[in-house]
């Protein structure tokens, strides 16, 4: 048995980020400098550094993306270019998939999505509704592609290995601790088992005060993979994860510290199931067939609540022990053909997506009128080219038509809801030269009304039977530019410049006014803005940039909207040393100040410093060592779209150890 530093962290990068392959556009992959798409790829050494305890702590350096609610484990949800708000109906306005399962999850003052980053080796956001082609209409905001680790990230130069992590946050005394095993007992199979459990108290913001935030869970993931055929071409790919999070004595309100609804007993379980074959035929470029089986369900039990004497009175049945969730199965067929000629070769990628989720919910006096019980049912059909002339002129033009069924619980008086969405798009990318390159797209997406949107109701309001769809129209427009040998031999530089224009018609919003329905919708809102990303990569030293900048208002009363973030800017700079294994930096998230119609949030910055260690040499050779301080200066700070202040200084300290056999 040896160790193998390989295992702990990578401290060579290949190019920026921004030359990273994207996986989630279609065709046969681009390096995402050169997608007319804005979308920002996060890599397993990325995620291990960051050492998350909730995806969206990953997303500081991702332009155009936010986290909505709490930094609680329950409490996130996500907001992408000015689309999803913790106080509303919003998580179906941005697609969230594991291992191609499509995540769901939406409750009153509760996150939307419960994952843990320990299990994850790959994230991408795609930004805007151009998404909406490949992966169902709706996508407002844009998709979040995650997918879990695989053997082959650890069986670098051997059959057999394991990896085990441990980390220590001091704000919240939060523990974190993972063991992966992975093994290849034959050439065409190989598997993964993974498990990781944390716990953490309550943590303290800048000024001393104190959210309640204490948890324990602990998650595991079984990965296989079995290659077949001749020169095993094709695939068959077994993903299984299961988390469960046990939250005592915790807050009924997760989106943001509200005491009036007292406190519960809170279990949730989330299991992802994903089967998936692939088969790019050898010899025949009209085939390349990819097919995903999955299964995704969320359950939350809620017992044991504070203030249950009230569950009976009046509107006050959130109050009641309960249990709520979601259960979605899901068939995506899809094949990729490709086409050349003398100047040209296109992808042409064709699908069908299958899915029916049931939501349930119960309480001890039976079904929640604000939290509807229910079926959804989804066919989608679309087609997507990427036609490429000359190895210059790219353009992808794209189709989605999905139809939507919901279907009330038995025994209510509701009617069925039936709606047929459209996503067209056509997308362009020019390069000028070796250096620069122009793109821009035009799409449109209809996102159908929910089953809370149509069928939600309470004593005061009644529900909102003639909601219609959701219609967005985006214009894209950038330009990108890639430098090599700029200060050294072996350096990178490279930036992306994104501009953006959406107007949506028919937003429906929620309306907690007494005497009128649930929800309504607004007659037509626009939202509009940039994005910019920089990257700098070299043999001794790395900086990062991403900027954002988004704009929305009610087109017919110029009220701002209050989904739309603050301006932001997140800055990373750092050194490396390959020779030592020594990676270190500073990271600033620097926010501006923003004003809503009766609400004003103060601009602020928060610093953070990390140290990674990866000894060549000596009898620390084969561990990784990180440590961080964030936010140095003890800010007491809240964005925004926040429901709570949030954390402040803290000392993290992880150690990692990889071994193989």
């Amino acid at each position: 048995m040896t160790a193998i530093p390989a295992l702990a962290q990578d401290f060579t990068e290949i190019g920026t980020p921004l030359g990273r392959i994207v996986l989630g556009v279609g065709g046969d992959g681009n390096v995402a400098i050169d997608t007319p798409q804005a979308v920002t790829v996060i890599t397993k050494e990325e995620i291990d550094r960051e050492n998350a305890t909730t995806l969206g702590e990953l997303f500081d350096v991702v332009p155009g993306v936010q986290v909505t609610g709490s930094e609680r484990i329950a409490g996130e949800s996500f907001n992408i270019r000015g689309i999803g708000s913790f106080d509303q109906s919003s998580e179906s306005r941005i697609i969230v998939t594991v291992d191609g399962a499509t995540k769901f999850y939406e409750q009153y003052r509760l996150g939307s999505f419960f994952g843990d980053p320990a299990l994850f080796r790959r994230v991408e956001v795609l930004r805007g509704p151009a998404s909406s082609t490949l992966y169902g209409s709706g996508a407002l905001g844009g998709v979040v592609v995650v997918e879990t680790k695989d053997a082959s990230d650890f069986l670098i130069n051997t059959d057999t290995a394991i990896q085990t992590r441990l980390s220590y946050g001091n704000n919240n005394d939060e523990i974190k601790s993972s063991v992966i095993f992975a093994t290849r007992p034959s050439d065409n199979f190989e598997t993964l088992v993974s498990l990781s459990y944390r716990q953490a108290g309550d943590y303290t913001t800048g000024d001393g005060s104190v959210v309640a935030s204490e948890f324990d869970a602990i998650s595991g993931l079984l990965k296989s993979r079995l290659t077949f055929g001749d020169d095993n071409p094709q695939a068959l790919t077994f993903s299984y994860s299961r988390g469960e999070s046990d939250l005592d004595d915790t807050q009924l309100s997760q989106t943001n510290s509200s005491a009036f609804f007292g406190t519960v007993d809170r279990n949730l379980v989330d299991q992802t199931l994903a089967i998936r074959y692939e088969n790019p035929m050898l010899g025949n470029n009209l085939i390349d067939l990819d097919v995903v089986l999955s299964y995704s369900d969320t359950q939350n039990e809620q017992s044991n609540p504070s203030l249950g004497f009230l569950c009976a009175i009046g509107n006050f049945e959130v109050l009641c022990p309960s249990e709520y969730g979601y259960e979605t199965a899901s068939l995506k067929v899809e094949n990729v053909s490709e086409i050349t000629g003398d100047n040209y070769v296109a992808y042409i990628t064709a699908g069908v997506q299958l899915s029916y989720q049931e939501r349930s919910a119960q309480n001890s006096l039976g079904t929640p009128s604000f939290h509807p019980e229910g079926t959804d049912e989804k066919v989608g059909i679309y087609v997507q080219g990427e036609f490429i002339f000359n190895d210059s002129l790219t353009l992808i033009p794209g189709l989605r038509v999905d139809q939507v069924n919901l279907t009330p619980a038995d025994g209510t008086t509701l009617a069925e809801s039936s709606e047929t969405s459209f996503s067209p798009k056509l997308a362009l990318h020019y390069e000028i030269d070796d250096t620069f390159s122009v793109f821009g797209s035009v799409s449109r997406t209809e996102r159908a009304p929910t089953l809370d949107e149509l069928f939600s109701s309470d004593a005061d309001e009644p529900n909102t039977p003639n909601l219609v769809s959701e219609t967005a129209t985006s214009v894209e427009l950038g330009l990108s530019a890639s430098y090599a040998g700029l200060l050294t031999s072996d350096d990178v530089l490279d930036f992306k410049v994104t501009t953006f224009y959406s107007e949506i018609d028919n937003l429906i919003s929620r309306d907690s006014t007494a005497a009128t329905p649930f929800y309504n919708q607004v007659d037509a809102s626009k939202i509009y803005g940039a994005e910019v990303e920089v990257a700098y990569q070299s043999d001794a030293m790395f900086a990062r940039a991403a900027y954002s900048d988004v704009r929305g208002e009610d087109s017919a009363t110029g009220v701002i909207l209050s989904s739309i973030p603050a301006r932001s800017l997140n800055l990373t700079i750092g050194g490396q040393n390959q020779d030592l294994g020594l990676r270190y930096g500073w990271q600033g998230n620097l926010v501006d100040g923003i004003e809503y119609a009766a609400t004003e949030f103060s601009g602020y910055a928060v610093h953070d410093l990390f140290v990674d260690w990866s000894p060549q040499q000596g009898a620390m050779e084969g561990f990784n060592v990180g440590f961080r301080v964030n936010n140095v200066l003890d800010r007491q700070y809240q964005n925004s779209l926040a429901g709570d202040a949030g954390k402040g200084r803290s000392y993290e300290i992880s150690l990692t150890r990889g071994f193989e056999f």
